[in-house]
């Protein structure tokens, strides 16, 4: 299964839920985000299991540093 990158980068945004809106880019710094933290990070774990089927880890996600780092979990 191939997920376009702008349909992940919509999904991403929904899974993080920002209080207010914030422009992602494929090489948009995760740390960089405002309200990236631990329950932003679970709610990506969340997508992943429940919208495309693909289980990772915080570890997965702690090495990841841009949004299309995230993307490539996708495999």
């Amino acid at each position: 299964m191939t997920i376009a990158l702008d349909q992940f980068i919509e999904s991403f945004l929904t899974a993080v839920d920002f209080q207010e809106p914030v422009e992602v880019t494929p090489d948009t710094v995760l740390k960089d985000l405002p309200e990236w933290d631990s329950l932003a990070a679970l709610g990506v774990i969340v997508m992943f299991d429940v919208e495309f089927g693909k289980t990772i880890t915080g570890d997965d996600i702690k090495n990841c540093t841009t949004v299309v780092d995230l993307h490539k979990l996708l495999g």
